[in-house]
Parts: structure tokens; sequence; C-alpha cells
């Protein structure tokens, strides 16, 4: 299942996106609303992953087109170090859950 995941640090979305890839998971990631809005609307999408770092306004506007477009489970994320076991110990079992219908 594609993961998208959005955060305000490019450095950050890197290290999500180096530990969701090692471990398997096929996720793209971007640091602007556009960007993610132009992704999503290509569909293909079950997973989107919002930093925390994403104003509350545009996690709400990112939360309904997602829904539109066809996203299965939206995570809303914090990172906390280390990152890897914060995105396999959080983000992977949700995108699991989303991947096998729950």
């Amino acid at each position: 299942m594609r993961t998208l995941v959005l955060g305000r640090t490019p450095a950050r979305v890197a290290e999500v996106l180096a530990t969701l890839c090692a471990d398997g998971f096929d996720a793209e990631g971007v640091s602007g609303d556009e960007e993610a809005r132009e992704l999503l609307e290509g569909g293909g999408f079950g997973v989107l992953i919002i930093g925390g770092a994403v104003e509350p306004g545009s996690r709400a506007s990112l939360k309904e087109f997602a829904a539109e477009h066809g996203v299965r489970r939206v995570i809303d994320g914090a990172l906390r170090e280390p990152f890897d076991v914060y995105v396999r110990g959080e983000f992977e079992p949700l995108i699991r859950e989303a991947a096998s219908g729950g």
C-alpha cells in the first residue's frame, strides 16, 4: 500500500522515508501542501502521514482532500527520536492495518 508522508522538515521526511523503504513499504514524501494534493489527486495512496509541524488548517484540509481521493487512513505524526524506532513502532503497524482492511 502506497504511503504519502507530508512533513515541513525535509530532513525528517527523508528519515521517515528511509526507514519505511528499508522495511519494504512503498512511500513518497513531500514538504508542501500543493505537492501532497497533486500526488493524492493522482490516486493510488492508501495512507497519508501528516507530520506534527503541519499547521491545523492545512491538516484539516488535507484530511478532507485525502478522504475524497481514496486514502484509507490518515496518521497524525509527531516524530520522536530515535526516528527509525518511532516509525517502526507507531507508523508501520498502522500502515499494515490499513493494508489489511482494518
